[in-house]
C-alpha cells in the first residue's frame, strides 16, 4: 500500500464513516457557519478523503477554520457526517508534527475544574494513539 492509500485508509478509520455515502448535494457546505471562510468546503473535504487526497488537506487552512459545531451532520441526509473527516485528518495532522505527547498519567495535573469534561476526552484522544 502506498503513503496515500495508507493515510487515507488511517483517515477512515480514526473518522468511523464512509465517505462513499455522499451524494455531493452541498447541505452540508450550506449549514456550515464557517464555510465561506473555508478552501475546501465540507462536502469538498469528504469528496477529498473519498479520492485519497489526504495530503493535500493537511496543508489547508480549513482543517482548523472548522468549528466542530455538527450543523453538517444535522443537515446530511446520508448520515455522512463531513466533521469526522475533519477531525480525522485534524488528527493525522497533529501525529504528523509529531505532537503525539499526551500519556494517560499527565491527565490529572492537567484538569481544571471550568473546563468542560468533552474538552478533556476530545485532547487525550487527539493526543494519544
Amino acid at each position: 500500500m502506498n503513503e496515500r492509500e495508507t493515510l487515507k485508509q488511517t483517515v477512515l478509520a480514526i473518522a468511523g464513516a464512509n465517505p462513499r455515502k455522499c451524494m455531493k448535494c452541498g447541505k452540508c457546505t450550506g449549514a456550515c457557519p464557517a464555510f465561506d471562510e473555508m478552501e475546501v468546503p465540507p462536502h469538498r473535504f469528504v469528496s477529498m478523503v473519498e479520492e485519497g487526497r489526504v495530503e493535500e488537506l493537511l496543508g489547508t487552512r480549513s482543517l482548523w477554520l472548522c468549528l466542530t459545531c455538527f450543523a453538517c451532520v444535522e443537515r446530511c441526509p446520508r448520515g455522512v457526517v463531513p466533521a469526522r473527516f475533519i477531525e480525522a485528518v485534524r488528527l493525522v495532522q497533529v501525529r504528523c508534527q509529531g505532537q503525539n505527547h499526551l500519556k494517560a498519567e499527565q491527565i490529572p495535573d492537567a484538569l481544571d475544574e471550568e473546563l468542560p469534561q468533552q474538552a478533556i476526552v476530545s485532547a487525550f484522544r487527539k493526543y494519544s494513539k
